[in-house]
Order: structure tokens, then sequence, then C-alpha cells
């Protein structure tokens, strides 16, 4: 994930490091963060109460943002998406929000909290802030709307050596499921998981690279290395407000993913836990969603925020509601996804 507005294509692209200090700022809150979330049209409320940012550490992947995590990396906040929160929950990392502290909660749609894992009997350990796509971006000068009509694109010999998939363990295995008939992977079978993965097998040789930050996607679409990608809508937001020639097709007949993403909040944490509960105040106050819109891409869960945005600018940033299968990237069994982690780096080592 990265913010377009901080990015300029034209320019030689340098990727965020993970785990970089991003913004050394108030030293009472470390959150840890997606590249490019570090972003005041966020936080307007944080920074008018306390006059600066909070300090932010900055990865560019979930698995390894664990792995720092796990290894004693500390830190106030963090951003996970949806099928990590169990991870943290299961390695004793975070504790329950207070959720009588959070102004608006119950504006949160409560379709991002259906799951035992985020909302139980012992609390809330979770608060999904931001949510949106993985489809198949394309160049629309030099691709029609019939070749992206499928995911099976990604296996077309026309495009082979001008197509790039990501290097990230969820989107990929939603992209394999979609293309191999599964919109719903929490009880995916043997037989669905070999066929995912001989799909993906059958995908790697037109495969140029496997992009792991939108940024640089980004460039290599607009350079013409890159023809046809599956990828999230920042990247799409970020070439189109460089003028470049890019449709996302959200709707192909095998379907499209949607995930999404929030904040847990750390056991026995560095710094101010009021100044966590500022901070994702300022996540949930109405003005964020515009922010998030404009600068991502990107749709908030608090659906009241998001009903006052004009339903053209949501079609415009490829976020309105579609009528389509998807298969939606909420949590599974650990054991699972470690095994697509597992078989995916397989599949990019070429076994």
């Amino acid at each position: 994930m990265k913010t377009k507005n901080q990015l300029m294509i034209g320019a030689a692209f340098a990727l965020a490091l993970p785990f970089s200090a991003a913004q050394a700022a108030d030293p009472d809150l470390i959150v840890f963060d997606w590249a490019g979330f570090e972003d005041e049209n966020l936080l307007k409320p944080y920074i008018e109460k306390h006059g600066q940012m909070p300090t932010y550490a900055l990865f560019g992947d979930d698995d390894e943002a664990f792995q720092k995590v796990a290894s004693g990396f500390k830190a106030d906040v963090a951003h996970p998406c949806s099928q990590m929160v169990s991870k943290y929950r299961d390695a004793g990392l975070i504790e329950p929000w207070d959720t009588s502290r959070i102004t608006n909660f119950s504006e949160i749609a409560p379709r991002f909290l259906k799951s035992k894992i985020f909302s139980d009997d012992t609390g809330v350990w979770y608060i999904p802030t931001d949510y949106a796509y993985t489809a198949i971006a394309y160049n629309t000068k030099d691709v029609t709307e019939e070749d992206v009509a499928s995911v099976d694109v990604f296996l077309n010999p026309k495009f082979s050596g001008r197509i790039s998939l990501p290097d990230n363990t969820d989107d990929i295995w939603s992209l394999a499921l979609l293309a191999t008939g599964v919109s719903d992977w929490t009880n995916l079978t043997e037989e669905q998981f070999q066929a995912g993965a001989a799909w993906l097998r059958e995908a790697h040789p037109h495969v140029v690279t496997y992009w792991a930050d939108p940024s640089e996607l980004a460039q290599l679409m607009a350079g013409g290395q890159v023809q046809v990608a599956w990828t999230w809508n920042d990247s799409i937001a970020l070439m189109r407000e460089e003028g470049f020639s890019v449709g996302f097709q959200r709707q192909a007949k095998e379907g499209a993913s949607t995930w999404f993403c929030g904040y847990v909040n750390f056991k026995d944490a560095p710094g101010s836990e009021d100044k966590a509960y500022d901070f994702i105040n300022a996540w949930q106050d109405h003005g964020s969603a515009r922010g998030l819109l404009d600068g991502f891409g990107y749709a908030h869960t608090n659906d009241a925020a998001m009903a006052e945005i004009p339903m053209e600018d949501l079609v415009a940033a490829d976020v309105n509601p579609i009528e389509t299968t998807l298969l939606a990237q909420t949590p599974i069994e650990p054991a699972m996804r470690d095994r697509m982690l597992e078989e995916f780096e397989k599949i990019k080592a070429g076994f």
C-alpha cells in the first residue's frame, strides 16, 4: 500500500525499505504501518490536538511485519490486514481495545467485525479502518477489455513477459483460487489447494516480476514493461493521477478479491495509551474517509463517513459496490495460510 500523493512516476522510484523510520515526530506514540500511511490527511484531529504526527516505523509486507514484532520490535499500534490478526492474538502480542474510548466505533460497518478473531466475549481486538479491491490492472492502449474479461489473461501467451503478479501471499492466492472456481477460502479442500497451486505454476513462466510495492508496479506499467497485473486500487490511483492510460477490471468472469486492514493495540506498548486512542479516533473521524479516498483510492470502514462522499467520486476511484463474485480475504486457519506462503515461495523459486 502506498499513498499516491507522495510519489512521482516520472522520477526514479525509491522503494520504501521495510521497518525504516519514516517520520520521527511525537515520541509518545510509535505507529508500525504500511509505507505511505504516514499521511497527515488521515490524522488531522490528532495533529490539531498534539501539534505533530506520531512517530512512524514502516513495513512493506504483512508477514515480515509480524516477524519483526514477534522478534521483539516495540510499537504502540500496528496496521495489519485482517487475515493476520489471529497470528498477533495467538502470539500474545496484542490486547483488546476499549471501544468506550473510540468515539465513532458504532459507525464501523458490522460486516467488518463479524469474525470472532476480531470481536468476542473477551473484547474487540481489531479496529478495521480501510478496504478496497485486488483486480486486473491493464494498459488500455495495448490491452482490450475483451483481453481482461477473464483472469486467465495471466496465462495468455500474448502477454507473456509483460505480466506482473503481487509478491503477497493473500493476493496471489485470491487470484489462484478465483481462477480455479473458489470464492470462499475459509474451508479449502486439498483438491482446491492443489488446483490453485497448479494454476500459479502455469502462470509463473509468464510473469516478468512479482511486484512488492504499488509504486514499483506503477513504474513498470508506465514504462511499458508490464501490460497486465493483479493489483490494489492505489497503484491505479497513482497512475491515473500521473495521466497514464490504465483500466481496472473488477468484474472479470471469475470475479475479484476484496480485503480490509485495521489497527491492533500492542500489549506492554512503550508509548502513551491515551495517544493510541487519540490516533484511532482521528482515523475514525469522518474527514479521514476523504483523505483515504484521495490519497490512496481506498474506502473507509466507517459507513457514515463514506455516505458523505458523492457516489461519482467512489466510482472514479473504483471503490463503488460491484456486482460480481468476490473472494473476501477474511481470516483463515493459520496453518493453511502458512502452507500457502510456503507453496508460493516454492513456485517463485521455480519448483
